[in-house]
């Protein structure tokens, strides 16, 4: 409780209150309730305000939901209470847009990273973390890559070298040069032209295969990029400050 108390004192105003969201700091840094902290605010005269479900001991939740979504957002939120908006969202298709948003509003819940503005936000200055990721030989040619995968995905779609070629601001020969390279050193044929009227150059199963297996290591590696820039970067760097 004297770690409690301790706390508290740290996050209080200067008008001897403690806001719900700065409560809710103290309950996860003690590792204890909410209810917890109330009663140790109660024995220091301590005032939590701005909370609108009473989780700190004041009143009783009418909504078995109300509780739950708390605690959900409890457990998501980093040490300065921010919920990354992605999780706020999954909260809402689980329980109630509008329970959620109210949630989120009366207890000092903050979202962060929104893009569609589902979930209102502070201003902020943006971090991401970016992956470029190329597959190479044991000599160090390039077996295949992003720039390479767009280009087959171009020529797929124009039916053409020439019109991808202008798409990706290339010339036609040096647009070709880079898929006979890359024929080469994967040793597989990645295009196939056919003559005619209605003729055209086509991928290969064997592109479209090279292409479907780079595109899911690609996503593959963002995704694990970007779930370890959250651990490490916004909630143990950011989250400090």
């Amino acid at each position: 409780m004297e770690n409690i108390k301790e706390l508290i004192e740290k996050y209080k105003n200067e008008e001897n209150r403690l806001t719900c969201a700065k409560a809710y700091v103290v309950a996860k840094k003690a590792g204890v309730e909410p209810i917890v902290v109330g009663k140790a605010a109660d024995e220091m005269g301590v005032r939590i305000t701005d909370c609108g479900l009473g989780q700190f001991g004041k009143l009783d939740f009418t909504d078995s939901y109300e509780k739950e979504i708390i605690d959900e957002l409890q457990q998501l939120a980093d040490e300065k209470n921010r919920v990354f908006c992605k999780d706020a969202r999954k909260l809402a298709e689980k329980y109630n847009l509008k329970k959620v948003r109210s949630a989120i509003k009366d207890n000092g819940f903050e979202v962060i990273y929104c893009e569609l503005g589902v979930f209102k936000e502070k201003k902020r200055p943006r971090a991401f973390i970016k992956t470029k990721i190329w597959i190479e030989d044991n000599k160090g040619n390039l077996l295949f890559g992003k720039g390479k995968t767009e280009i087959l995905e171009l020529i797929e779609k124009e039916g053409s070298i020439a019109k991808a070629a202008e798409k990706m601001g290339l010339n036609y020969k040096k647009a070709w040069n880079h898929i006979k390279i890359l024929q080469k050193n994967l040793e597989d044929e990645l295009v196939t032209v056919e003559k005619g009227v209605k003729g055209g150059t086509y991928l290969t199963p064997k592109a479209k295969e090279y292409i479907e297996v780079y595109k899911q290591l690609e996503n593959e590696i963002q995704d694990f990029a970007n779930k370890r820039f959250k651990e490490l970067y916004l909630k143990k760097l950011k989250g400090k400050k």
